[in-house]
C-alpha cells in the first residue's frame, strides 16, 4: 500500500512523517528530493544552468533558491521550465523508493499532491490539516519569512477544501505534538489491520 501524505506549508507534515518513521514505516520526502535534484554537479543542476543561466547561482555556485523562487512566482513559463527539470527526477526517485521499500506500507510526502494531480498515483491520501492562523505562525517562525510572504505561498497552494476533497484520512494538527502522535498511531493501527485482512 502506497500512501501520499500532504498538507499546506506549516501544517505539520514533517512531524507526522517522523511519527510514522518511528513506527517503522518508510517515508520519502518528495520536496527534499526536489531540492536535491538541483544540487551541485547533479544532472538536474547541469540542465538548470543550461536553461536558466549562472545568474541564478550564489557565490558558492549553488542554486540561489530565494532568487529562483521570486522568478517562478512571477513567471509561469519559467515555473514550467523548472518543473520539467525537477519532476522527472522526483518521479524516478519515488518509483525507486516504492520498489525498494520493505516496510508494511510506504509513505511519500508530497506537499503539492493536489496541484500536480499526482494523488491518483496513491492507494490512500492523508492530509495534515490545521487552522490557517496556526499555519502562518508555524511557517513564518520556521522559514524566516514574514507573515505576508507565507500568506502569499498559502494562496498559491491548493486550498484546504481542495486538499480535503482528495483525502482518505485527515490528521488535525491544531493541538500538541503528542496529540498528533496519538492520531498517527490510530491511523497506523488501521492501516496494519487493512493489510492483514
Amino acid at each position: 500500500m502506497i500512501i501520499g501524505l500532504t498538507g499546506g506549508i506549516g501544517s505539520g507534515k514533517s512531524a507526522a512523517a517522523d511519527f510514522f518513521i518511528d513506527l517503522g514505516i518508510s517515508v520519502l520526502d518528495a520536496d527534499q528530493v526536489a531540492k536535491e535534484a538541483l544540487s551541485i554537479n547533479s544532472p538536474g543542476y547541469t540542465d538548470f544552468i543550461s536553461q536558466f543561466g549562472e545568474v541564478y547561482l550564489n557565490n558558492n555556485r549553488e542554486v540561489d533558491r530565494l532568487k529562483l523562487r521570486e522568478l517562478i512566482f512571477s513567471n509561469p513559463s519559467k515555473k514550467k521550465d523548472l518543473e520539467n527539470i525537477i519532476h522527472p527526477i522526483v518521479r524516478s526517485a519515488i518509483s525507486n523508493f516504492i520498489i525498494t521499500s520493505t516496510s508494511p506500507y510506504s509513505i511519500v510526502m508530497v506537499p503539492l499532491i493536489f496541484e500536480t494531480k499526482s494523488y491518483k498515483n496513491y492507494d490512500k491520501i492523508i492530509t495534515v490539516d490545521c487552522d490557517l492562523e496556526l499555519q502562518i505562525v508555524r511557517a513564518s517562525s520556521r522559514d524566516a519569512q514574514n507573515k505576508s510572504q507565507i500568506k502569499n505561498i498559502i494562496n498559491k497552494q491548493a486550498s484546504r477544501e481542495e486538499r480535503l476533497s482528495i483525502s482518505d484520512d485527515v490528521l488535525i494538527n491544531n493541538s500538541t505534538l503528542s496529540d498528533l502522535k496519538k492520531q498517527v498511531n490510530v491511523l497506523h493501527t488501521k492501516y496494519m489491520e487493512l493489510l492483514n485482512e
